[in-house]
């Protein structure tokens, strides 16, 4: 993604205004309520949340689970859920809830004119909120930036038994081989798992923050995390992890002319099939693209605005600015069942 100087873009407050009057004047709002299910930990979407009803008077109920958990909620429930809005993490996420028919499109001209085109479903079945880039960090005193160029390069024989890897099993990792695929096919994409396997220093284990304090502690020499979790760490008061920020570099792949650039994925929204409240619910997804949230989001969850313009934190900031891969985030998940079929047929545990 190329960050452009902040723009203060507010034509969307007013939208929101007119929105909010429309329910006001009908008698809704004073009564209006919208039920969320969130992938998202509470601490991470709830302060949002109370600002929308302080802004609109429309309340929000809040349920939080795990995401797989959640969809299954969704299903079960048919169209007994009270559920009106589905939150969660990774298109490829968005894009299972989007199969299991849990969710329906969305009509909103916010939404269309500010979620740019390739972090939104194509047929408005989810929007993103939120951006986050899955890239290399290395241990500063084993790997220099000189090193490193692109994904596909981690393959290489040169870094046997020195890369720290998360399980398969993870979506953020069967999101980056499903783009993968997108880029250089199945046969291609199979090969260089393959390859990375055999790299790797230690079996798969723990979630990205345990790959990024490996690396800092020299078990391995390089992993692939995404961004917020180093953002995390930098804005931690914790002495474990500003000590092993320290030791950590931050890589951007595959950024020479004609490459595709870095991997990305979204936190989103959808709007599910039987919601009882589908204006006050529309309503909350177009204030969660608005300049206000979007600027809280980068600073309270350490993650890039979907939105051009919007201002990056301090935090992000210090990571320093990069392309982003333009592919449709929709094939991640139409890739995914490819891409764990393969990361299997590899070994990747």
């Amino acid at each position: 993604m190329t960050h452009r100087l902040p723009v203060k873009n507010r034509s969307v407050l007013g939208v929101l205004a007119l929105s909010a009057f429309g329910l006001i004047f009908s008698g809704v709002v004073s009564a209006a309520e919208v039920n969320v299910y969130s992938a998202r930990k509470e601490a991470l979407i709830k302060p949002l949340l109370d600002r929308f009803t302080e802004e609109t008077g429309i309340d929000v109920n809040l349920i939080t689970g795990k995401a797989d958990a959640l969809l299954k909620r969704l299903e079960v429930e048919g169209d007994a859920t009270p559920a009106d809005l589905f939150v969660t993490v990774d298109a490829g996420r968005l894009h299972r809830a989007k199969m299991a028919a849990v969710l329906q499109p969305v009509s909103s001209e916010v939404l269309t004119q500010r979620v740019p085109q390739h972090l939104k479903d194509a047929e408005h079945y989810w929007y993103g909120l939120s951006q986050r880039a899955r890239t290399i960090f290395y241990n500063k005193d084993k790997v220099t930036p000189a090193d490193l160029s692109t994904y596909e390069a981690l393959s290489d024989p040169r870094w046997k038994g020195k890369i720290c890897m998360r399980s398969s099993s993870n979506i953020y990792n069967q999101s980056l081989v499903a783009s993968l695929i997108d880029a250089t096919g199945e046969q291609s994409t199979e090969q260089w798992v393959k390859g990375l396997v055999a790299n790797f220093a230690k079996p798969p284990a723990g979630g990205d923050t345990d790959q990024l304090l490996a690396v800092a502690a020299g078990v391995c020499e390089l992993t692939l995390a995404n961004t917020y979790y180093f953002g995390r760490m930098l804005g931690s008061s914790d002495a474990k992890y500003q000590a092993a920020t320290k030791k950590i570099g931050v890589f951007w792949p595959n950024q020479a002319e004609g490459q595709r650039g870095v991997h990305v994925n979204v936190s989103g929204a959808g709007l599910t099939k039987y919601a009882r409240h589908v204006a006050e619910a529309t309503l909350l997804m177009e204030y969660m693209v608005s300049d206000e949230a979007q600027v809280w989001y980068a600073e309270t969850n350490n993650e890039y605005p979907v939105v051009d313009g919007v201002e990056r934190s301090d935090v992000l900031s210090k990571l320093g600015s990069f392309r982003a891969d333009p592919i449709a985030l929709n094939r991640l998940g139409e890739n995914n069942r490819a891409a764990v079929e393969l990361m299997d047929r590899a070994g990747w545990k």
